[in-house]
């Protein structure tokens, strides 16, 4: 069970006996700890592979691969808290915390373990199977304790957690080499790359001489075909590996690119 509706800040993740995998795009700040099991997380072209007892700090705006992975015959147990803008922005008019330079940091970060950090959780154990999560006075206290945590255990933190801008204009050739195979949309694209939807097309035309589509798609066929031909990998394994939701749209794409079905290759 998952109590992640939309408006939850504080999230209970619980699998029995199966391995779940997706995909996110991780719009707000995000501090976690697995209590049980292991997970594996993809950022861009990074892994990261995580066991019970680690607690992670994501930063906003990403786009993220995840397995979560349950122990021989047990269960994947995770809590998670989620820093919303408008929490965030309360916070730093109360308590006169300003960003004052850019954060220049690891968009992920493995926190050290500490008695702060361990006995917050603990105090979350309400907020396991929705207990608890139906107060939002409660629930925004216990978001800006995890703000306060963090300031006092990690106050490089302060220029990221405070900074209230849209991302920058970056690199896109770079970014869409690094992130084409997550299942966004364009806009989701665009907005992450500092763009508005008509400069991402614009400008990713300019670089590639092709529509943002059509290169995505003919990005991840050829990944496929790799993974297939020279590695020897399943059909059934590749498909949502380099990007594609549906099986059979998998097969339709490849085919009509390289004139032959994938398990003909």
């Amino acid at each position: 069970m998952e109590n992640n509706n939309e408006q939850s800040r504080i999230l209970y993740s619980c699998y029995s006996n199966i391995n779940k995998e997706g995909e996110h795009l991780i719009r707000e700040h995000v501090l976690s700890i697995i209590l049980a099991g292991s997970q594996i997380v993809h950022l861009g072209d990074t892994v990261y592979e995580f066991n019970a007892g680690d607690i992670r700090f994501f930063r906003k705006n990403q786009l993220s691969k995840f397995i979560k992975q349950c122990p021989p015959n047990g269960v994947f147990k995770s809590l998670t808290v989620l820093m919303d803008k408008e929490t965030l922005h309360q916070f730093s008019i109360n308590h006169k915390q300003y960003m004052d330079s850019n954060y220049n940091g690891d968009s992920l970060l493995l926190l050290r373990p500490n008695e702060l950090l361990n006995k917050y959780f603990e105090s979350l154990s309400p907020y396991i199977e929705g207990a608890g999560c139906s107060n939002d006075m409660l629930t925004k206290l216990k978001v800006n304790e995890a703000v306060m945590i963090l300031l006092e255990t990690n106050p490089e933190l302060k220029n990221l957690l405070f900074d209230f801008s849209d991302p920058g204009k970056i690199d896109l050739e770079m970014f869409m080499n690094r992130n084409y195979k997550f299942n966004a949309d364009i806009s989701q694209f665009a907005y992450l790359s500092g763009r508005s939807l008509a400069s991402f097309k614009r400008d990713f035309e300019h670089i590639f001489n092709i529509s943002p589509n059509r290169w995505i798609q003919k990005q991840r066929l050829k990944d496929a075909y790799v993974l297939i031909k020279e590695k020897g990998h399943k059909v059934s394994d590749v498909y949502m590996d380099v990007g594609f939701k549906d099986l059979s749209h998998f097969s339709f794409a490849f085919k009509k690119e390289y004139g032959t079905a994938p398990t003909k290759v």
